[in-house]
């Protein structure tokens, strides 16, 4: 409670000593109650933006896989990160940026199109109706009653599966690793210059992300991309040009498609990798940017939460996989954005990003899997929560996350973790400490498994 006093302390002081806002920006954002200016929220949109800019060269490379156009993809990307954002900041007030999500775009193509044999257009119908549950679940206590439901053990398992899976995307794209007859699959051929680049790119961001250089995996990629243009294995295609057409991608989803019973796990995948993922960084972001309240509760968390659901609904007629909030807001957040003016900052920064389509179609697809593999380790980190000391915890958590990338797909390991989970405490003698949601959920993964 004195940490939250002090909190509150420190934001009218800020506040009292911040340069006057404009009357209208102060009347929409509150900036003086929240301690800040209109120039410290600019730079720290304009910070927020660098740092998770490098989502509008990788979602096109990564939808791509689906038979989606590149070009269509780059421009939905800017849009519906744009659109997405800018609700986040007029909505809900919050320093925070939204863009489609890592993993479930990998997932959407790889998986859902690639393995599983369905459009991309039915694909874009599964994102719907998550969105659209999702968001139902924001307006009623169901969100907080699923999120209570599922054991942490398989949240966290969750988040280091998807890292997992985008880990093996990557190094497959890459040709680090390549398919094999004997071991299904083996080190592929470093003497391709795919393979080392894409390394080269790893360990560049790793290095300067450790370092906390500014802008890390954006300087990854585009840095490998000039390597390779130096190469003359990179055409050079220019820097600016008028935005390609959105045509292909636009209002392109099958909704009606999306329902049959083949799909409904993919559409609870996207449900709960994306509620999930969503709730815990926006209490991150909410705890770096002082936004709890004295009493404990955070400030417009609800909100926020409905913005963020919304957003993936909106997404998809544009042609976007889920979009989420992005944990790199904290970056903006550590720059001292504290209010919406620091999201609509970086969606207007989106909007003028479109503009760099030829850019965009320069990167390389071993630059985005060096940026892949990085995303997938710093997503792995969730796996010291679990408790690996109680093996009712820590199998099923260890099954959710390994299946993932051994059954290439999300939805699989989800299932997998969640009966694993509900036989063994059943089993052992500790039913009582499973929901029903649980119970619930591992009957119809059993059926799936049985019947499709």
């Amino acid at each position: 409670m004195e940490n939250a006093n002090n909190d509150n302390t420190q934001r009218v002081t800020t506040a009292e000593t911040s340069p006057p806002a404009s009357g209208l920006l102060e009347k929409i954002f509150k900036l003086k109650a929240h301690g800040t200016s209109v120039k410290t929220e600019l730079l720290a949109g304009l910070t927020t933006f660098i740092t998770m800019a490098y989502i509008i060269f990788v979602n096109p490379n990564i939808m791509a896989a689906s038979g989606m156009d590149p070009g269509a993809v780059f421009v939905a990307t800017c849009i519906g990160a744009a659109l997405a954002t800018l609700i986040m900041g007029l909505y809900a007030n919050w320093p925070v940026g939204l863009a489609p999500g890592m993993g479930l775009n990998a997932f959407f193509a790889f998986t859902v199109v690639g393995e599983m044999g369905y459009s991309w257009e039915v694909a874009l119908g599964a994102v719907f109706w998550s969105g659209i549950i999702f968001t139902a679940m924001s307006f009623w206590k169901i969100r907080e009653w699923v999120l209570d439901a599922i054991p942490e053990s398989l949240r966290y398992a969750m988040t280091a599966g998807v890292g997992l899976f985008l880990g093996l995307v990557g190094l497959k794209t890459a040709g680090i690793v390549v398919a094999s007859p004997a071991t299904l699959v083996t080190l592929g051929d470093f003497t391709q210059p795919s393979a080392w680049l894409a390394a080269v790119c790893f360990l560049v961001i790793s290095i300067l992300a450790y370092r906390k250089i500014f802008g890390a995996v954006l300087i990854g990629v585009l840095g490998v991309s000039l390597i390779g243009l130096l190469m003359g294995i990179v055409e050079y295609n220019g820097i600016f040009a008028m935005p390609p057409s959105i045509e292909p991608t636009f209002m392109k989803l099958d909704i009606m498609g999306a329902l049959n019973v083949g799909m409904i796990t993919v559409i609870l995948a996207f449900l709960f990798v994306n509620m999930f993922d969503t709730a815990g960084t926006l209490m991150g972001v909410a705890e770096r940017a002082n936004l709890r309240n004295p009493d404990g509760s955070i400030e417009g968390l609800g909100k926020s939460l409905k913005a963020d659901s919304a957003s993936s609904v909106i997404g998809t007629f544009v042609g976007c996989p889920p979009v989420t909030s992005y944990v790199e807001s904290a970056a903006g957040v550590a720059a001292g954005g504290r209010t919406g003016l620091t999201a609509v900052t970086i969606a207007a920064l989106f909007i003028l990003a479109m503009f760099l389509a030829p850019l965009a179609g320069m990167i390389p697809p071993y630059a985005t899997a060096g940026a892949l593999i990085y995303v997938a380790f710093a997503m792995m980190s969730s796996l010291a929560k679990i408790d690996w000391e109680d093996y009712t915890e820590m199998a099923p958590a260890a099954i959710t996350a390994l299946m993932m990338p051994l059954t290439f797909s999300i939805a699989n390991g989800i299932a997998m973790g969640f009966v694993s989970y509900a036989v063994l405490k059943l089993a052992t003698g500790q039913a009582r400490q499973v929901s029903i949601g649980v119970y619930v959920l591992s009957a119809i993964f059993i059926a799936k498994f049985i019947y499709m």
